[in-house]
């Protein structure tokens, strides 16, 4: 039988991250793979590998070739929450204060993704933090979409 840690080993090993500078983007914690695969709407399976070098991430999938920037990777669970050093970093960025559309689709696809009501609940909190660069449409959309959701598991 496969223990948790041997698990969690062979996906690290498994990884298509591949860190490419000496000097870590503090926001590289917030790049994986699944977030590239709903970003450009591809499986994770057809990224090749995804790079992170000191301000870009660099994505090599299946008919695709990009750089991105780290401003449009949003926070997720599982890792040091967002401080204000992100925050600075997403202004600086951004050409507003607010997150791109994409964050709105992927907390939603979170939110509908979550397993239980404990689960959608630490993707609801992790909103509240960045909810200051989230446009009002887009967080009231993303409000709706968490009660529905929490309503659904509740009633199920």
């Amino acid at each position: 039988m496969i223990s948790e840690n041997q698990l969690r080993s062979s996906e690290i090993g498994a990884s298509k991250i591949i860190h490419k500078s000496s000097v870590v983007n503090p926001r590289s914690r917030f790049v994986t793979e699944e977030t590239v695969a709903l970003l450009f709407n591809i499986s994770p399976d057809e990224i090749y590998r995804i790079e992170c070098c000191h301000n870009m991430v660099y994505v090599h999938a299946k008919g695709l070739s990009r750089f991105v920037s780290y401003a449009d990777f949003p926070p997720i669970l599982q890792v040091k929450e967002p401080c204000a050093q992100d925050f600075a970093g997403w202004y600086k960025r951004w050409n507003a204060k607010l997150a791109p559309q994409f964050w709105t689709q992927f907390y939603t696809y979170n939110f509908k993704e979550a397993v239980s009501v404990d689960s959608l609940l630490e993707w609801g909190l992790l909103v509240a933090i960045v909810k200051s660069v989230i446009s009002a449409p887009a967080l009231q959309q993303l409000r709706d979409v968490y009660a529905e959701e929490k309503t659904l598991m509740e009633t199920f």
